[in-house]
């Protein structure tokens, strides 16, 4: 007689994390600490059958309402430091421009996905490239601000293709007290998805509840969303925000399994 094994069933997905102004998970150890400075958040609203797949193994699109979306972010990084140490005032510091999408992965811990990130330090677009696989590039950027008014440029130098470009101008507004369920998703981010040595990885970050601000978009020319295999914009920006920016701690990677909660956070409310 014929003994048939029980089907063996895959495991139930966990429950997605909420979206929270707050972080919902301690990191406990740090491996980066560094700060986001003079952020412009503008975001487009995709079909998630088109992000799926651009995404890491592992994770399938974050959405709103049905949506999700790709972000264009210009900033002002400020003093990268490891392990606790101070950040350096050079090397650490640099304008940054970054195309980004939203995830969740099997442990339901949302985050980010970076297609693409510009910078304008060379020796640290090396080292976030080999250390932590992250899509860095090597470009001419600047950040001026006059009065409520804010304008980043940014060209690519290397790697291909080379001379994508952005130039962003916005005006910044009031202050906004009570951010929508839309500003907390796409700006209230825990962490970061990637791909390590074949292998997902979440890397989760902390930081004060961000200061919003409103934000006029003046002007605005890219082709960062379609160098990074993105659709490129047709019309304008369904959000577009301001602020002036956070300090950041980084916990060490989290590798799939294992949530960020579990390496001696506080856990998830």
């Amino acid at each position: 007689m014929e003994v048939c094994d029980a089907a063996v069933m895959p495991p139930e997905p966990a429950p997605v994390e909420p979206i929270t102004a707050d972080p919902v998970r301690a990191v406990s150890r740090t491996l980066l600490t560094q700060s986001w400075l003079d952020l412009s958040f503008l975001h487009w609203a995709l079909d998630p059958a088109v992000v799926a797949p651009l995404l890491p193994a592992g994770t399938v699109p974050d959405t709103h309402e049905g949506l999700t979306y790709v972000g264009l972010v210009p900033f002002r990084m400020h003093r990268i430091g490891w392990f606790g140490a101070p950040g350096l005032p050079y090397l650490g510091t640099f304008p940054e421009t970054n195309v980004r999408l939203y995830a969740v992965d099997g442990q339901g811990r949302r985050g980010v996905v970076f297609r693409s990130l510009e910078a304008s330090r060379l020796l640290p677009v090396l080292v976030a490239r080999s250390a932590f696989r992250l899509p860095y590039t090597w470009a001419g950027m600047t950040i001026r601000r006059e009065g409520d008014t804010i304008t980043y440029t940014s060209r690519r130098r290397w790697p291909a293709p080379r001379g994508a470009r952005s130039a962003v101008t916005v005006r910044i507004g009031e202050r906004i007290e009570r951010p929508s369920d839309l500003e907390n998703f796409l700006t209230a981010r825990w962490g970061l998805h990637n791909t390590f040595l074949g292998r997902p990885v979440h890397l989760p970050n902390s930081h004060p509840r961000w200061p919003l601000h409103r934000a006029e978009l003046l002007h605005c020319e890219e082709d960062l969303l379609a160098a990074a295999g993105l659709p490129g914009p047709t019309g304008a920006p369904v959000s577009v925000l301001y602020s002036p920016g956070v300090a950041v701690r980084f916990g060490p990677p989290a590798p799939p399994g294992v949530p960020a909660a579990g390496r001696g956070g506080a856990g998830r409310p």
